[in-house]
């Protein structure tokens, strides 16, 4: 559901300004793709969690004592980007870089960290404490396949036997190479064969640099010439056997990182879902507790909804949140806004000078409400809102060239419009 005039008053800049307290991409995302609510338990319950996160910040902030069910800020920009891994555990047989996998035992690892904060305090936080309680403890599940990797992603020498065996051969077959080329090296040092006296590396084999010209004195392969031609680099041909064994050890290396990582692939896939409940679950905390972020920062409080018999609008030194922003930034303070409506007081109108606020309070008003129906704190002091089906609101110029209308006949054929779709339930 999306209200007819959350465009209009600035929704999708207010859903910017609350992501940026989002940590991750996952809950900056969920901010972005958030619409007012027509179900009012949902909404309730978004603004109830609200509360508890805004709560549990302050709790965090203040002094109190270390230890189990201590309030502990939660570090969403901790939680990296996973999406990429997730769909490739979906596919039977893929296999995911060292890369991936950290993260994904990163992930993991702040869910179990994350799940244990919450649930040591769920007697105060009981709703915090149920998305505690989503979070998957899959630490016995990584623990196994922690040591094989390096904090770059690759894998450790130890990470299987086998692979520990093909490095030591490998390290020993470079060695030999290297010896083998030093000692043509040091048989053709002075005779004008070599352009300097140094063993390189070209196309993955081990080269030595010959002047072009003498070429025809070292028998061996070119690996290609330097940019001006006058360096051409040779593998000896003494060298070329040992050159071809340190390839096929390469080649067995590749194929034995290639088995370890389908194997931990192949583990965690095997709690692919519980990996995605985990992602999401943090997402949604994130989400949650930009909300707060925001509420702490702007002062912002849980709006209530009033009774269906007894509607009621009531603000009580509102401010427009976008505005604050930007006065913030300039240092300038922001002027509130109170006003009530009710049953039989049901319209408000408001008149004064240009540049007097007209506009501000309305759209500060219709901003306010549509935030509320979002499941969102409101920047003011206290307000209480009815339940509404939509807000329709005609602000600013509606003037359009294309249909030959004046300001004045495109505000007319707005509010007919408007009219023709009105309700009881709409603002």
């Amino acid at each position: 559901m999306a209200f007819s005039s959350s465009d209009l008053l600035q929704f999708p800049e207010l859903k910017s300004l609350l992501a940026s307290y989002a940590g991750s991409d996952a809950g900056r995302e969920k901010m972005l793709a958030l619409e007012p609510a027509g179900n009012r338990p949902q909404v309730e319950a978004a603004l109830a969690q609200a509360a508890e996160a805004i709560a549990y910040l302050r709790e965090a902030a203040s002094p109190q004592k270390a230890g189990r069910g201590a309030a502990i800020r939660l570090a969403f920009h901790q939680v990296r980007n996973i999406e990429h891994a997730l769909r490739f555990l979906r596919v039977e047989g893929a296999r995911l870089e060292g890369a991936d996998i950290l993260d994904v035992f990163h992930t993991l690892d702040l869910a179990g960290e994350y799940r244990s904060i919450l649930l040591s305090c769920s007697d105060r936080y009981p709703r915090l404490g149920r998305l505690g309680q989503q979070l998957p403890d899959l630490g016995d599940t990584i623990r196994p396949y922690r040591r094989a990797f390096l904090p770059d992603g690759s894998l450790a020498d130890d990470a299987s036997v086998t692979l520990a065996r093909i490095r030591r051969d490998m390290e020993r077959q470079q060695k030999n190479i290297q010896s083998s080329l030093e000692r043509f090296v040091r048989a053709h040092r002075g005779d004008g064969t070599l352009q300097e006296d140094f063993v390189t590396i070209r196309d993955d084999r081990y080269v030595v640099p010959v002047i072009s010209g003498q070429r025809g004195r070292v028998d061996g392969v070119i690996h290609g010439a330097s940019g001006s031609g006058r360096t051409l680099f040779s593998e000896p041909l003494e060298t070329i056997g040992l050159n071809n064994e340190l390839v096929r050890l390469r080649e067995d290396e590749f194929r034995e990182i290639e088995r370890i990582l389908s194997e931990i692939t192949q583990a965690l896939s095997v709690h692919s879902d519980e990996i995605v409940a985990a992602y999401d679950a943090l997402a949604e905390l994130d989400f949650i507790f930009a909300k707060a972020s925001f509420a702490v920062d702007y002062n912002a409080v849980v709006p209530r909804f009033s009774d269906n018999l007894q509607r009621r609008l009531i603000l009580k030194e509102a401010r427009h949140p976008l505005l604050e922003s930007v006065l913030r930034k300039q240092r300038k303070p922001i002027v509130p806004i109170s006003f009530d409506l009710n049953e039989q007081r049901r319209c408000l109108l408001i008149s004064g000078p240009n540049t007097g606020g007209k506009t501000v309070t309305m759209k500060t008003a219709g901003l306010l409400v549509t935030m509320a129906h979002a499941g969102l704190p409101v920047s003011c002091a206290e307000a209480e809102f009815p339940f509404l089906a939509d807000v329709l609101a005609d602000i600013g110029d509606a003037q359009s060239i294309a249909e030959s209308l004046s300001s004045f006949s495109g505000h007319l054929l707005h509010i007919k419009q408007m009219l023709e779709t009105v309700t009881m339930d709409c603002l």
